[in-house]
């Protein structure tokens, strides 16, 4: 059970952080990058949910929580080969699996695109714009990290359904699609 009854530490005030384990990093590493990134998108998440209700808002809670378990995830690095440790929260494929039942469901009500989606339309659709801009740089700070020291895979596929899972939620937010704002290419030349 996470406990916290004490926010200012000053532990950081020398420019390093904990990770879950207790390692201490600078806090421009990575990993930290990765770890704010998915924070960032737990954020704008929170303000698309200002604009939603009934399945749309709990699939959006779901979503809330599964950063949370993402950034303790990417907070506890994976145990070197051959050492054993306790249990650790990792993201799962079941989670993975949950966000592409919930994309199918929702474009089952969509018409198809015949061009690309600007984001805007309704608040939510635009707020549900920002969150997948915010969740794909999530999964480019995830892939950096993973280039340089293991990560889970689940987290990097969770990421790149999340983004897919906001775009057709922006467009559900659109009524189904009905108010979508449509790219027009060369309109403007």
């Amino acid at each position: 059970m996470v406990r916290l009854n004490r926010i200012t530490t000053r532990g950081g005030d020398g420019g390093e952080t904990s990770l879950g384990d207790g390692t201490r990093l600078r806090k421009d590493a990575p990993r930290i990058d990765a770890i704010g990134a998915v924070d960032e998108c737990n954020a704008a998440l929170g303000l698309v949910r200002l604009h939603a209700t009934g399945e749309a808002d709990a699939m959006l809670a779901r979503l809330q929580n599964d950063l949370f378990d993402l950034g303790a995830d990417l907070a506890v690095p994976a145990a070197p080969e051959g050492t054993e440790g306790r249990a650790r929260l990792r993201v799962s494929d079941a989670q993975c699996e949950r966000l592409e039942d919930e994309v199918a469901r929702m474009n089952e009500a969509i018409p198809p695109l015949r061009s690309f989606v600007l984001p805007g339309g309704s608040a939510g659709a635009a707020f549900a714009h920002l969150a997948r801009t915010v969740a794909r740089r999530a999964e480019r700070e995830v892939v950096r990290l993973a280039a340089a020291e293991p990560v889970n895979p689940a987290a990097i596929r969770y990421l790149n359904r999340l983004s897919d899972h906001l775009f057709v939620l922006s467009r559900h937010l659109n009524e189904d699609g009905k108010s979508d704002v449509l790219w027009i290419p060369g309109a403007n030349r």
